[in-house]
């Protein structure tokens, strides 16, 4: 009965069920919510405690931003179908009407940041691009490798600009997205669909340590993300940690080269990967390598390898280079 008052009394007030909406649509930040309802931040930020103090909501800090989602708790959900029950008053459907509209604004203001990024740093990402295949092959190759398997929960591992969760999230039934950078995952959550509701997690972490249960992932992708790390056999361990019994895990990332400028200019602290050390961490991890895909570019070429958590079945390997 105290967990059902407190949720009672947090939702005593016009604010907070304003803030409760706009979660539903989707993952806000503290400063975000303010500009929508128009108060001041540390005004929201009051509202914001009395909820969390229910599990109506949960807090992330990221970098020097905090952001919001829907609670997790199993008591919470018949509140938000009640919400789905009642007939709004006529004020009620005003303030909804204008919160989304303002949300949208949000919204336009998120894409317009990822837009002025990019521009900043076309150059930067060209100069890569142009020495290796055509990012919309490498996708359609991921695409083909996944198949028609379900993705069911999606960990994105180095989300960067979101491309991953917006080529497979819609197929997903939840999706992960984690990086150590806060403007990276700004210009990620700027893709989310606006029905992203809470089925979309964007997360601050690193590769290294995975905020995420053992076996609560059954996708798990790294996308140009594996040469950054120093000790990549550790990534993939820790992958294969949080993948489910049966899932999979696939890297796309260069084969070995010897392009040292990638090293000093951006920071690759690996000049791509041979097929006998990815088999070789993945054996280590408790991963079989199901599937090699070669994808040769200008000067760089671009292999996808495919893992599934052993104990799973095995299908033949195809298109495997050989040694």
């Amino acid at each position: 009965m105290s967990a059902a008052l407190d949720i009672f009394r947090a939702l005593g007030d016009p604010t907070r069920l304003r803030i409760i909406h706009l979660l539903r649509a989707m993952e806000l930040a503290v400063g975000e919510i303010a500009q929508v309802v128009g108060q001041s931040q540390p005004r929201v930020s009051r509202h914001v405690r009395i909820l969390a103090e229910a599990d109506l909501v949960e807090r992330r800090k990221e970098g020097n931003w905090v952001f919001l989602r829907l609670g997790k708790r199993a008591e919470i959900a018949p509140f938000l179908t009640l919400f789905d029950q009642l007939v709004p008053s006529e004020g009620e459907l005003l303030w909804q009407k204008a919160d989304l509209a303002r949300l949208a604004a949000v919204r336009a203001d998120r894409a317009q940041a990822a837009e002025s990024y990019f521009a900043e740093h076309a150059e930067e990402w060209d100069a890569i691009r142009s020495l290796h295949v055509p990012e919309g092959d490498v996708e359609a190759a991921m695409t083909a490798l996944l198949g028609a398997e379900p993705i069911g929960h999606l960990l994105d591992i180095g989300t960067g600009t979101g491309r991953m969760i917006e080529l497979f999230g819609p197929s997903a039934d939840q999706v992960t997205a984690l990086d150590r950078s806060p403007d990276m995952l700004r210009l990620a959550r700027a893709k989310l669909p606006e029905d992203a509701g809470d089925k979309y997690a964007l997360v601050l972490g690193d590769f290294g340590a995975l905020p995420l249960e053992p076996g609560s992932a059954d996708t798990v992708v790294l996308h140009q993300v594996l040469h950054y790390a120093q000790a990549p056999e550790a990534v993939i361990e820790e992958a294969a940690r949080v993948t489910a019994a049966d899932g999979r895990v696939l890297i796309a990332d260069f084969a070995a080269h010897e392009r040292e400028e990638l090293r000093l200019r951006d920071q690759h602290a690996r000049l791509g990967f041979s097929d006998e050390q990815i088999e070789s961490w993945f054996r280590q991890a408790g991963l079989e390598l199901e599937r090699v895909e070669v994808l040769p570019g200008q000067e760089l070429t671009v292999q996808l390898w495919l893992g599934r958590r052993r104990g799973a079945r095995v299908l033949p390997i195809e298109g495997r280079l050989s040694a």
